[in-house]
């Protein structure tokens, strides 16, 4: 679905031509924000951002290295400018609201270098009213056909030593907690000491940064440096200068410690700065979505956002494993593996969670484990430790499916690969058409392992690839993609919708086989990890400790309230409510709130936040005049202060809140929650007291006095 709502044509796409200055300096300006570009004296692009009288970009150099060529840096002349304006608008197949506005100020500037072979490159720039983003264009010449990267010169310089919120630049994940320094602090080996918990990592700067990068300088400005459409091309990290506190571009390496194979004409990935003097502004941006293709899918009636349970998290919490048989030389006579007892994946226990799921309206059951190979798949290095269609004896994929369908349930397939992404894509037309067969809509894809091609990183150009590949081969078979392990998100589910979510971080399991994630580490998420797409972060806890066959020290960091709020705060379209239906069903009253809040939305709000210290979400619910909202906190208990200006005017409405009780504390009573209902309208503002690691969970639904005769309203 492609749609386009144009005001007037002659305006948007005038293109006029871009003169220097006297001191050859090319300038483009919308509203606050302004880009200036020139060339320096060896003839080096170079470029500046500052917002009003903030300087946010020190002047900051561009360019490549290429292997066994001469520099593609400097030497350069420009031939030509150009610049021009756009304002569009576009609707996504699904997200957080139901239009956007694309609007922006395009510079392009084409270079040429002076000396032979006279090689050209263009760079574009795009200044939006929050940000700018730019990348290369490498056309079709004489002198440069196919080409091979070394090095990106590409240059963030910061003008001063910001705060900044981050995880090390680490080429195969990005599941690190986050650290709170100045620039300055970075240092990546005391991090890793505290990552053990971590399977694969593989870190070589020790002042590297991962993007999206967080910062807040002292003067009051946010800025957040990402990138958006990674494709053919491996992720950006960032290498940190602790003298003069600028950022370096860092490209992950391929198994021969080359960057990315290239033929021209070609297009690198934009490279995005997202600012403002106001925290929430970031997390409304659209730059990153705006600088991505249209869908390449025509048809997206398919595609659906959803709901859904699964076994994942008893075998989290050790209740039932994955494998089947405790080794692969625990066989019987016949040479048959021997069923251990604990596997989760079989046919009686999944009915359980059809059931549950049916009973409860959520859309989707999902089953880990399933399929044969999981006894020695991890750390191994295998060619093909799956093959992605055979189950366990314990598992009748058609009885269960059956069974799913006679109850309108969808099962959603698990593919782990272990990091055999080579078998994955041998397999991927057999896995698919298997989907296919037994109806599964969706499919969780996982990169555990060390990755295959060897050598490969999971963040390197190959791997971006495959990550593509796959989800252009799901569309073909019309199959949702929530993919796991995989790179950070940079927007590509504008262009493949389909690819409806990914992991790309430290999700919800890490409070169950590790330390866990720190109360305040939702409170950054939202700038960082969510600002290039949706994350399975799995949420919904409702047991926060005392598993008898766990660590007892072990525990979610959150209140239960706060797992609610998160529904809303940490957006994804396929969204899982990740406890076992027995700790639910303890919670009905609470578990009403996941019952009932959506995973599409028309509108979002970002009321208040601050990165590291709380966050407070609302939205509205896609096709209603429903409206959701999430607060959250770290360590400390706070006040949210909630205005309701947003809902329509002269319409009442009942809020349902769902907060921390009054000794609510995350550590020492998570599970102590209360209800409330009142009558509200958009004259209310809400103060809601959270607890320490806590939050609370809001629906606000249009009035019916009949169900509730005699509610009170809010004061």
């Amino acid at each position: 679905m492609k749609q386009y709502t144009f005001t007037l044509l002659l305006f948007l796409f005038i293109l006029s031509t871009a003169n220097a200055n006297d001191d050859g300096v090319i300038k483009i300006n919308m509203k606050k924000v302004h880009l200036e570009f020139k060339l320096d004296g060896n003839g080096q692009p170079q470029y500046a951002v500052f917002f009003g009288d903030k300087v946010v970009i020190k002047p900051s150099q561009m360019g490549f290295e290429l292997v066994n060529d001469a520099p593609f840096s400097k030497g350069f002349e420009i031939i030509n400018s150009t610049q021009r304006a756009v304002d569009d608008s576009w609707k996504p197949v699904w997200g957080e609201v139901k239009e956007i506005r694309d609007h922006y100020q395009q510079l392009t500037v084409q270079l040429k270098q002076k000396e032979k072979p006279n090689r050209l490159i263009n760079i574009v720039f795009r200044v939006f009213e929050d940000g700018v983003g730019f990348r290369y264009e490498f056309p079709h010449q004489e002198n440069l056909d196919y080409f091979i990267i070394s090095k990106e010169l590409t240059e963030f310089n910061m003008s001063a030593d910001h705060k900044a919120w981050w995880i090390p630049a680490d080429y195969d994940t990005n599941e690190y907690e986050y650290t709170t320094s100045k620039l300055s602090e970075i240092n990546t080996k005391n991090v890793l000491g505290k990552g053990s918990d971590i399977g694969v990592k593989f870190v070589e700067d020790s002042t590297g940064a991962a993007t999206p990068l967080m910062l807040k300088t002292n003067n009051g400005l946010y800025i957040n440096i990402h990138e958006a459409a990674l494709v053919n091309f491996p992720a950006m990290q960032l290498h940190v200068d602790k003298n003069d506190f600028k950022l370096s571009a860092m490209l992950v390496p391929n198994a021969l410690g080359h960057k990315a194979y290239l033929q021209a004409p070609f297009k690198t990935p934009w490279r995005t700065v997202i600012f403002s003097d106001h925290a929430a502004d970031i997390l409304t941006s659209k730059i990153i979505l705006n600088l991505n293709e249209p869908s390449v899918i025509k048809d997206t009636q398919w595609i659906k956002p959803m709901k859904f349970v699964g076994v994942w998290w008893e075998m989290q919490t050790d209740k039932t494993l994955w494998r089947y048989a405790n080794s692969l030389d625990d066989v019987d006579a016949e040479g048959h593996l021997i069923n251990n007892g604990k596997h989760g994946a079989n046919t009686p226990n999944v009915k359980k969670y059809i059931d549950f799921a049916a009973k409860n309206g959520i859309a989707g059951v999902l089953v880990e484990g399933w399929n044969t190979g999981w006894e020695d798949w991890f750390g191994n290095w295998k060619e093909e430790p799956f093959d992605f269609t055979t189950p366990y004896p314990d598992f009748n994929i058609k009885e269960v499916t059956d069974y799913a369908a006679a109850k309108g349930v969808k099962m959603i397939m698990h593919n782990e690969t272990a990091g055999a992404a080579t078998t994955y894509e041998r397999y991927a037309d057999t896995a698919f058409r298997l989907m296919n067969k037994f109806h599964y809509p969706a499919v969780k894809t996982g990169y555990v392992g060390m990755i295959i091609p060897r050598g490969e990183h999971h963040d390197s150009q190959w791997m971006i690839n495959h990550y593509t590949r796959i989800a252009q081969k799901a569309a073909d078979y019309k199959v949702m993609v929530d993919s796991h392990e995989s790179n950070r998100p940079t927007g590509l589910h504008r262009t493949y919708p389909n690819w409806m979510a990914s992991e790309a971080g430290r999700g919800n399991e890490y409070n169950a086989f590790s330390k866990g994630n720190q109360p305040e580490h939702e409170t950054i998420m939202p700038f960082t990890r969510f600002i290039g797409g949706p994350m399975d972060y799995t949420p919904g806890i409702f047991k926060l400790k005392g598993y008898a066959h766990l660590d007892t020290a072990r525990q979610v960091h959150t209140t239960l309230a706060k797992q609610l709020a998160l529904y809303v705060v940490l957006y994804s379209p396929l969204q899982m409510a990740a406890d076992l239906p027995e700790n639910y069903e303890a919670h009905p009253d609470a578990f009403q709130f996941i019952k009932d809040v959506a995973v599409d939305w028309d509108d979002t709000k970002i009321v208040e936040a601050e990165p590291g210290d709380y966050i407070t979400t609302a939205r509205k619910e896609k096709g209603t005049a429903n409206w959701f909202i999430g607060a959250i906190t770290d360590e400390n208990a706070r006040v949210s202060v909630i205005p309701l200006n947003f809902l329509d005017k002269g319409t009442r409405y009942m809020a349902t809140i769902y907060k921390d009780g009054k000794n609510a504390d995350w550590k020492n009573n998570p599970e102590a929650y209360q209800i409330e209902r009142f009558v509200v309208d958009s004259k209310v503002q809400l103060k809601i007291n959270l607890a320490k690691g806590g939050g609370a969970a809001i629906s606000i639904v249009p009035l019916d006095l009949k169900a509730y005769p005699g509610l009170k309203k809010y004061k």
